[in-house]
């Protein structure tokens, strides 16, 4: 196996300036740089990461670390699409990628920085965390530079990535205003997710900016699950003729919430709109379409993983990334 000694050897310099030089350190001669980097790879040199790691106290690997992930993610897709928008990222850097995930039971077991230690990162990306999580205000507190996708917390080793949540609920509730509906119901996600909460006050605000009929039993959780989601339209709806359209802060919810109107022998949109949040896959394939509001998921990992060696490399202007949302108006509305 060819050292950083024999390419000393060859190129006629010391070994400190091999390692200087390979290690991107600016006090070495360009020439000299140039000469050592193609004498490594006449030699087919591959550095030992985990030596430079020791020494540079660096492992150019960044994580990403995510909480409760299940097989019920398979059908809205949205880890898949973070993790390939943060491994392209990563993968145009000279940062490698590792993947770990985290449940309550190992949270009581290792601390978050027990956790990356063990995993030799050097920053992380945290996704799915919920606002009360163990773990966050550990985040919150660690030297270890992070960002975190959907929860806005920010300090001088914290940044976060989230789309404009708000703006986004704003838009599918005016949507279903200019559509002649004046009794919008909400299907909400949970109150341990800070994207519900952002969510349901886009809903509040656009129902109060128009004066419409606003009603706190009108607003449930379906705790961003299918089938939750449609037991609960169907006690909501059949309790409440008069609602004519309902907003769902996920489109998995939204999904269910048609299977409960046209289990109540009603029909969408004839006589109740739906309109969802995400725009996954499934979306476009339902039957009818489903309208929603289009997050892009995969540049909310992209930018996560953007921002966080930015943070590394002490190259970040901000630490907060907000992303737009999009209008798609299908045949549910």
């Amino acid at each position: 196996m060819t050292t950083i000694k024999d390419i000393a050897r060859v190129a006629g310099v010391s070994v400190t300036t091999v390692s200087r030089a390979l290690n991107g350190y600016s006090d070495v001669n360009q020439k000299t740089r140039k000469r050592i980097e193609e004498v490594a790879k006449e030699l087919n040199y591959s550095p030992n990461t985990v030596a430079r790691s020791l020494v540079m106290k660096k492992s150019k690997t960044i994580g990403l670390l995510v909480s409760d992930m299940n097989r019920e993610g398979v059908k809205d897709n949205f880890t898949f699409e973070v993790l390939c928008g943060i491994n392209e990222a990563s993968a145009n850097s000279d940062y490698d990628l590792v993947l770990f995930s985290t449940t309550s039971t190992k949270q009581s077991q290792k601390t978050y920085t027990q956790l990356c230690r063990e995993r030799r990162v050097d920053g992380v990306i945290l996704q799915g965390i919920k606002t009360n999580d163990p773990y966050l205000q550990e985040v919150v507190e660690s030297d270890i530079p992070c960002v975190l996708i959907d929860i806005p917390q920010e300090s001088d080793t914290v940044g976060y990535v989230t789309t404009d949540n708000v703006d986004g609920a704003k838009k599918a509730v005016a949507h279903l205003i200019e559509r002649g509906h004046t009794n919008i119901a909400m299907i909400n996600g949970h109150e341990k997710a800070d994207v519900s909460i952002r969510r349901l006050q886009g809903y509040l605000e656009a129902i109060n900016e128009k004066e419409l009929t606003m009603r706190q039993d009108w607003i449930r959780n379906g705790d961003f699950k299918e089938k939750v989601a449609e037991e609960v339209a169907m006690e909501l709806l059949a309790d409440n003729s008069e609602i004519t359209a309902v907003f769902c802060a996920s489109d998995l919810m939204a999904l269910g919430v048609i299977r409960a109107v046209k289990a109540l022998g009603k029909k969408v949109p004839e006589d109740i709109a739906v309109i969802g949040y995400d725009d996954i896959m499934l979306a476009s394939y339902s039957n009818p379409s489903l309208s929603t509001i289009r997050q892009d998921k995969f540049n909310l990992g992209h930018e996560a993983a953007i921002l966080l060696i930015e943070m590394l490399e002490g190259k970040e202007k901000s630490h907060a990334r907000i992303i737009d949302t999009t209008l798609i108006i299908r045949e549910s509305t």
